[in-house]
Formats: structure tokens, C-alpha cells, sequence
């Protein structure tokens, strides 16, 4: 055992006290800001733009967000499967993380069987809050101007973004938008 005790102080006197370690740019995340354009983000406006020109209509887009803070806003248009897609992300709180899907409505995702309640939004149309914990995600969906809109909020800041939160983002989508 004293051996063992020797060997270690021996090992502890030639390991340098003040060497310091640097991170190399590799080790740490790649920035939002790089990392999500090379899979297909850019602008709000440049994605909603494409998404307009490819269906040769106007979307509308709530006014609304939710009431947690963001870093970065970006969009996409997925070819793909035709639709559009707003997330919005905090870089430094990973939770504060709220996403809208748009598609048109003869390609709808079907939540049927997932509705936890159904509510009324302020112009007659039916929306379904989707409360599953194994989605990671609460959700509200309603359709519109033959647009199936998902919104999705990260279930960890739920207490803050409620089902009613999410339907005044919806119902904000009535608000005149002005283009000056």
C-alpha cells in the first residue's frame, strides 16, 4: 500500500500544477448561425417568400410569439414535402424553443387520436391542443385558408406557453398586416 502512495506522489510532482487546456474550435457547438443553413434555413422571409412562389399564394403568418425569449428566428421551405417552417430557438436556454408548420391542406398530418382538447378560435375554426408527453412537444393544430398550421412548443417551458398562449398566436393571424 505505501508503494502505491510513493507511485502516486511521484506521479503528482512531475504533472505540471498550472498546465492549462485549450479548447479548440472543434470541440465546442457549432453556431446556430452556420449549422442550420447547411441543412436548408435562412430568413423568415426568404423561406416564406419561396414557399409563396412555389404555391403561388399568400401565407399568413401570426403576429404573435410566445412569451419566452429567442435568439435566433429562422425558416424553411421544404420541397420535399411542401411545407414551410418557422423555428424559433435560444441558443443559451435550449427549452425556449417554439415551431410553426404550414402545409397545404390535401397534405395534412392527421392528430386525430392525440387531441387532449379542442377549442374555438376567434374566426369559427376548430383548433386541437395536443398534450403527449412522448412527443417532447405540446401542440396546438387548426386549419385555415386550405393551410394545415402546426404549432409546436417545447414541453419544458409549458408552464409558460399554455394551450390559451397558443391560441392567441393563432388568433393573431387575423390582425391586419400592413406593409409599409
Amino acid at each position: 500500500m505505501n508503494k502505491n502512495i510513493f507511485l502516486l506522489l511521484l506521479l503528482l510532482i512531475y504533472i505540471p500544477i498550472n498546465d492549462t487546456v485549450d479548447a479548440k474550435s472543434k470541440d465546442s457547438p457549432q453556431p446556430l448561425e452556420e449549422f442550420l443553413p447547411e441543412i436548408g434555413y435562412k430568413t423568415v422571409e426568404s423561406a416564406l417568400k419561396d414557399f409563396e412562389q412555389h404555391y403561388k399564394k399568400e401565407l399568413k403568418l401570426p403576429l404573435r410569439v410566445p412569451p419566452i425569449s429567442f435568439t435566433h428566428y429562422f425558416g424553411r421551405f421544404n420541397d420535399f414535402n411542401g411545407s414551410f417552417e418557422v423555428t424559433m430557438l435560444n441558443d443559451r436556454l435550449p427549452q425556449n424553443h417554439f415551431k410553426i408548420d404550414v402545409r397545404p391542406i390535401q397534405y395534412k398530418i392527421p392528430f386525430e387520436k392525440y387531441i387532449s382538447n379542442a377549442f374555438k378560435l376567434k374566426d369559427g375554426s376548430d383548433a386541437a391542443y395536443i398534450d403527449n408527453p412522448k412527443f417532447g412537444f405540446n401542440m396546438l393544430v387548426f386549419e385555415r385558408d386550405n393551410w394545415q398550421y402546426v404549432f409546436s412548443i417545447d414541453q419544458d417551458v409549458s408552464d409558460k406557453v399554455t394551450s390559451d398562449e397558443l391560441i392567441e398566436i393563432a388568433n393573431s393571424i387575423d390582425y391586419p398586416n400592413k406593409k409599409y
